[in-house]
């Protein structure tokens, strides 16, 4: 096992594999930019040490020096948290390059994961089900409106290096096929710096499941169920749920064994999440994330297990510390992400913390880095906390959310709360009648508003 491990990232996850590190008795030590030099992150981990100024990329994306943070520090291992380097496979290679462990999946997996069609090439081999749509990349209009007509409109174009909803763009008709196809090469190049596209068909009331698994890299898989991620505004996710509410025990067991059979047979290890358009009781095979998600509390809620161990266990060399057959759901747990931002526009609302109170109680969890005085940069993600809740059913849950968010206070800037007691007040919200595009055309009607 490590004595110290470097974390290169920030905030909330930061502070989440700090408290895994101090469960397990390893030092930590924690990164940060001149513009974090009072983050929590910092005053809690073991170490910390400075990488660079205020922008991420002469910081948290600072391979260099992180690396020489590792050198400096001693750590022996680096994990990445979410974003910035988590699935960067160039840096995987430099960290095991210098002798030091990557927290996460090798640089071969990053890879193949990271290119959405060799992704679902790979995966449609596996036995994963896809959506119907392009072999490979598509380069002229031609060809994608050639592909517009075999499937069925409506269809949607997605960069091959895509992520975060950057370089998608719907064709619902042939005559829309031209500027989509060349908009979301546009914003490709642009976000990615690769222009290559594909095209699939496009479903038009789908709900948005992913499936948590987990390797060990040495031929033990298995899955920690689903995840509803369907609340979402343009394509970023806003509320999360375990387990989802439209899934039957048979689905949840038949696609739970493809994905943790894959994952065995590709020889992952670490943590993964492979995400599914699901419509009309069918699966869809979207991408898979090659790292920790934001929403994995919600997972460990209801299945008792602390991922962030299981990750450094792993990357450790050692064997998963649970099999398939011991992991049974307990109850429902539901995420909400607050975000620093101003409604309705969801303009950043950066600036200084001047009251913050967390909620408490059974059943309730805060994951945050906020405290009364800090300042919120504005040069990250506008991402402040996620409150978690437990209840032993849905209907509990929701209940426990709305008292959380009740005792929640978080004065001196704006956030996304109010959001989340308006959507409490919503009929489609308690039954989980809802879609990927419920809530951005509650928005556009007005829903926040009233």
């Amino acid at each position: 096992m490590f004595d110290k491990i470097l974390i290169a990232n920030r905030g909330e996850i930061a502070l989440r594999v700090i408290r895994a590190c101090r469960e397990m008795g390893i030092r930590s030590v924690a990164i940060h930019s001149t513009a974090d030099s009072d983050a929590m992150h910092v005053r809690m981990a073991d170490e910390t040490i400075c990488v660079g100024p205020a922008p991420s990329t002469d910081s948290y994306l600072n391979m260099a020096a992180i690396i020489s943070a590792c050198d400096v520090t001693g750590a022996q291992a680096i994990h990445p948290g979410y974003g910035f380097l988590s699935e960067n496979a160039r840096f995987v290679q430099i960290v095991e390059d210098h002798d030091l462990t990557f927290i996460g999946p090798s640089a071969a997996h990053i890879r193949l994961m990271g290119d959405k069609i060799t992704a679902k090439d790979t995966m449609k081999e596996l036995g994963v089900p896809c959506v119907p749509g392009s072999e490979g990349g598509v380069t002229d209009v031609a060809a994608a409106l050639k592909i517009g007509e075999e499937f069925g409109y409506p269809v949607i174009v997605k960069a091959t290096a895509g992520g975060g909803g950057r370089g998608m763009k719907v064709a619902r008709t042939a005559e829309e096929m031209q500027t989509a196809f060349q908009t979301a090469r546009s914003e490709a190049k642009a976000a990615f710096g690769n222009d290559e596209v594909y095209i699939e068909k496009y479903l038009t009331t789908p709900r948005h499941i992913e499936i948590q698994v987990f390797g060990d890299g040495k031929g033990n898989a298995v899955h920690l169920g689903e995840r509803d991620c369907s609340l979402q505004r343009r394509h970023q996710k806003v509320l999360e749920e375990a387990p989802g509410p439209a899934i039957t025990e048979a689905e949840r067991a038949h696609i739970g064994e493809i994905c943790a059979n894959a994952v065995a047979k590709m020889g992952y290890s670490g943590a993964g999440t492979i995400e599914f358009l699901y419509e009309n009781g069918e699966f869809y095979f979207i991408e898979m994330n090659t790292r920790l998600q934001v929403e994995h509390p919600v997972t460990e809620g209801i299945f008792g297990v602390d991922l962030v161990r299981e990750q450094i266990r792993v990357a450790a060399g050692e064997t998963l510390s649970f099999a398939q057959d011991d992991l049974q759901i307990n109850g429902h747990a539901i995420e909400v992400r607050i975000n620093a931002e101003k409604l309705p526009s969801f303009s950043p609302s950066p600036g200084t913390i001047t009251h913050y109170h967390a909620p408490g109680g059974l059943g309730v969890r805060m994951d945050s880095a906020l405290y009364d005085g800090y300042r919120i940069p504005p040069y990250y993600d506008s991402l402040i906390a996620k409150l978690i809740v437990q209840g032993r059913d849905r209907p509990e849950a929701l209940a426990r959310l709305h008292r959380a968010l009740g005792e929640l206070i978080v004065d001196g800037v704006d956030t996304t709360v109010p959001l989340f007691r308006a959507l409490l007040q919503e009929k489609d919200i308690h039954t989980g009648e809802y879609n990927i595009h419920w809530l951005e055309q509650w928005l556009e009607g007005g829903g926040l508003v009233e």
